[in-house]
């Protein structure tokens, strides 16, 4: 096997030329660790305090609770600014970590104070990723794009691997209050250094602006009209509905309940996935092999559901184990090109609005999550993987097949070579 060329690793690196994206970068891996690390620290505290895996879907969907208001983020993201934005948000993520601090250290921390302030911190969450890929394609040449959003994308996978190991650990080692002064501090880093990111070009103070529900028809309208964006959006919903809710909410009932781990084995197997996950978009962002977006998006999901399958058969740790690195690794595969079709079919001025539209998908995720709570209690948990999965995998080839001519055809804009 041979070493990567000097122009491949050049061509990794590129979008670290761009003074923008130096800030960005590590201001969303500080958001993302800390977000990873609430996720787990939160959902292992629900589960072992009341016993309940109806309540912790609950609180893995009010996580994801702001995916309804996603596109009036990106209106407001549109007018304002998403810089403007970002820094808001995670200002008020810093200060509702303080609160559970707080609350923790004080010993007066109960459930119902996770759920309130989750449901909250849910309102905002969901848009913060949509506005990450618009600050890049805001500042990124197009040829430059897939790799600079794979390189985005490590933020939250890398996250994922270093929070599994911090949140999990740190609580062990620490206790929740501390590890929670942590999450704070990790925020206020992430406020800091999105300050460095370039904001849009300020519109002119005479210019009339559009009403927020007048630009979310618009932007409804034009994601409707477009068969290339119709598809990506439809996938981005499917994933979310049905392969998200096993990793995103579902991995402390997996621990306990189907592996009899502990609360280091919840952090081996987000590792798992999470390394998965990393490695796909190192893959991805070292642009080694052109990939049609599009193509790869659709089979990658597909594989996706089939990795699934095999995860809720097989109740061997080992085997969950590396079944949870491979379905992270192509869940890169296909989300990351997922975004870029959406970026490459939406002009400028609407890309805020597009990525707050294509956010919306996020709901399929507490749907999902909120549904699994009963099948699981009533059907098993091996049951429910093999029930969602097979719909998943059904619904991506009806989706392939649909918007065929936009999302497969090898000339098409969401196929071209970067």
């Amino acid at each position: 096997m041979t070493a990567p060329s000097p122009s491949a690793r050049v061509a990794a690196l590129t979008p670290f030329s761009v003074r923008s994206f130096r800030f960005q970068w590590p201001a969303d891996l500080a958001t993302s660790w800390a977000f990873e690390m609430e996720a787990l620290i939160l959902g292992w505290y629900i589960l072992v305090t009341t016993g309940s895996v109806q309540l912790l879907v609950v609180v893995g969907a009010l996580a994801w609770l702001g995916s309804l208001f996603s596109p009036f983020f990106g209106v407001v993201g549109d007018r304002i600014g998403v810089r403007t934005l970002l820094c808001l948000t995670r200002c008020a993520y810093a200060l509702l970590a303080a609160v559970l601090a707080v609350l923790t250290l004080t010993d007066l921390l109960a459930p119902w104070h996770v759920l309130l302030i989750v449901g909250i911190a849910g309102l905002m969450k969901p848009s913060d990723m949509a506005m990450r890929h618009v600050l890049v394609g805001q500042t990124m040449r197009p040829e430059a794009l897939m790799g600079a959003l794979a390189i985005s994308r490590t933020t939250s996978d890398t996250a994922r691997l270093a929070g599994a190991i911090a949140g999990t650990g740190g609580v062990a080692l620490l206790g929740m209050g501390q590890a929670y002064i942590a999450v704070a501090a990790i925020y206020v880093g992430a406020f800091l250094l999105s300050l460095g990111v370039a904001g849009a070009p300020v519109r002119a103070a005479g210019e009339q602006m559009e009403k927020v529900f007048e630009g979310l028809k618009q932007s409804v309208h034009y994601v409707w009209g477009k068969a290339d964006l119709m598809g990506a959006f439809s996938m981005a919903f499917l994933v979310n509905l049905l392969a998200y809710p096993f990793f995103l909410g579902l991995l402390p009932f997996v621990a306990r309940d189907v592996y009899g781990m502990g609360q280091s084995g919840l952090g081996y197997l987000a590792g798992a996935f999470a390394a998965g996950a990393l490695a796909g978009s190192v893959v991805v962002s070292a642009n080694r092999v052109p990939l049609r977006a599009a193509r790869v998006m659709l089979v990658s999901g597909a594989l996706w559901f089939v990795f699934i399958v095999l995860f809720g058969q097989v109740p061997l740790v080992g085997v969950g184990l590396a079944l949870l690195f491979f379905t992270g690794f192509v869940q890169s595969f296909c989300l990351t090109p997922l975004a870029a079709v959406m970026l490459r079919a939406s002009s400028e001025e609407m890309r805020g609005r597009v990525m707050g539209i294509r956010m919306l998908a996020i709901w399929g995720l507490p749907l999902g999550l909120l549904s699994a709570g009963p099948v699981i209690a009533n059907l098993g948990f091996s049951a429910t993987t093999l029930l969602y999965a097979s719909l998943g995998l059904a619904a991506t080839i009806v989706i392939g097949y649909r918007w065929r001519r936009a999302l497969w055809r090898r000339s098409t804009a969401a196929n071209a070579i970067d």
